[in-house]
């Protein structure tokens, strides 16, 4: 309903914002959508490594299969744009989400690695188109004025799967059988009726605002991605730390149960920071708060680097949180700050492209934060892995420090 104008002649007054982002119409459809798009990846991403180890395939078979996923999605992100163009939200969205929950649930078929590669491939490509379109679909139901709540709203319902799910995998495949976590990473399948209610609010063909007083999602040009070439540098130099934590935790300590623990706290503390930071990145501004994190995320790499070099026991326990806990705080922070600000560099009219270049440069830094850290440690350890992490991140510090202006 249109406002009145005031008695005054002048314009009419503004709505106030919603008390609560949740109430944005089409946040709880997109909630629904990211956590079970995200519920059904993070379920599946510990095991399906290990089915492929229990068909046969060596260490670096297993090591192949989260590179295909991973691979398949950055491959797959920069079309998304162009796709929802082509086919609106609603097919888009439903498109990703069968493309994760389907083949997920066939690896109950075979457990032969070429089949294993394959089917990762194709959630791969599903991974990729949801988390493009899902992060702008965020910024596109609100006032700009609310994006950084929105992206830390749309954080929580994609971070909570990881913290619930990633590290009970495993445990549950082989303690109660692989069957169910493939029956349980289905559950991507259940969000389609949801695509319907968040497409109702959202630009029909585009991933730009319809209401800017500019041509809406313009195909992007080299100028839209050198502007948010900064954060993501900033987000891939810290995601490659958080991913060497992810991949390598089991192998930096002495007792099994200690890489569980500071798994757990890392992903529950970037979880609530990703969620509450971008509230604050609107009243801050997102480039006054990264430099802090940037800092954080050394203090915690280089804590994690010498425990390591120590070989972590039950004596270094709380220091193994805490170190833990920064970089988990870091990891969450920056990438609701980069995300805010990649949007913002981008402008209205380039949201998806903007969404592109951010997520693939998480996915990208995931892979390679394994990659380097893996090949480091075969000749130097573990804790100089993590040291050479801790000194890429700082090396985006000038970066982050650029952006308070």
């Amino acid at each position: 309903m249109t406002a009145p104008d005031s008695p005054t002649g002048g314009p009419p007054p503004r709505d106030l914002p919603p008390t609560s982002i949740w109430a944005v119409p089409g946040m709880l459809a997109l909630a629904v959508v990211s956590f079970a798009g995200f519920a059904g990846y993070a379920a599946l991403l510990p095991v399906a490594p290990l089915w492929a180890v229990h068909g046969g395939a060596d260490s670096a078979g297993a090591g192949l299969v989260n590179f295909v996923l991973l691979g398949a999605t950055v491959a797959t992100q920069f079309a998304v744009p162009a796709l929802i163009r082509r086919v609106g939200w609603t097919l888009t969205l439903t498109l990703a989400l069968v493309l994760l929950g389907v083949p997920a649930v066939l690896h109950v078929l075979t457990d032969e690695l070429g089949t294993i590669l394959l089917l990762s491939a194709v959630r791969g490509v599903g991974f990729g188109i949801l988390t493009v379109a899902a992060s702008a679909a965020a910024v596109l139901l609100v006032d700009p004025a609310r994006r950084g709540a929105a992206v830390g709203a749309y954080s929580l319902a994609l971070a909570a799967p990881n913290v619930l799910l990633m590290p009970v995998g495993g445990w549950i495949a082989e303690a109660w059988g692989f069957w169910i976590v493939f029956v349980l990473s289905g559950v991507s399948l259940l969000g389609i009726p949801a695509t319907v209610l968040l497409a109702r609010h959202l630009p029909e063909r585009a991933t730009g605002d319809p209401q800017h007083p500019e041509v809406a999602d313009a195909p992007a040009g080299a100028a839209t991605y050198l502007a948010v070439l900064s954060p993501t540098l900033v987000l891939l130099a810290i995601t490659l730390a958080g991913g060497a934590l992810i991949t390598f935790a089991p192998q930096m300590v002495s007792v099994a149960w200690l890489a569980t623990a500071g798994l757990f706290v890392f992903g529950l503390v970037s979880t609530v920071l990703r969620w509450r930071v971008g509230a604050l990145a609107d009243r801050l501004g997102s480039g006054r708060l990264a430099w802090v994190f940037v800092l954080v995320a050394v203090a915690g790499l280089l804590a994690v680097a010498w425990l390591t070099q120590q070989e972590v026991g039950l004596d270094g326990l709380l220091p193994w949180l805490l170190g833990c806990a920064l970089l988990g705080a870091a990891y969450g922070g920056l990438q609701t700050l980069t995300m805010v600000s990649a949007f913002e560099a981008a402008g209205p009219r380039r949201v998806g492209a903007a969404s592109a270049v951010w997520n693939a440069g998480f996915d990208a830094g995931t892979g390679l934060g394994a990659v380097l850290v893996g090949t480091v440690a075969v000749q130097h350890g573990f804790g100089t892995g993590m040291a050479i992490s801790a000194g890429l991140v700082l090396l985006t510090l000038p970066l982050a420090l650029r952006a308070r202006r």
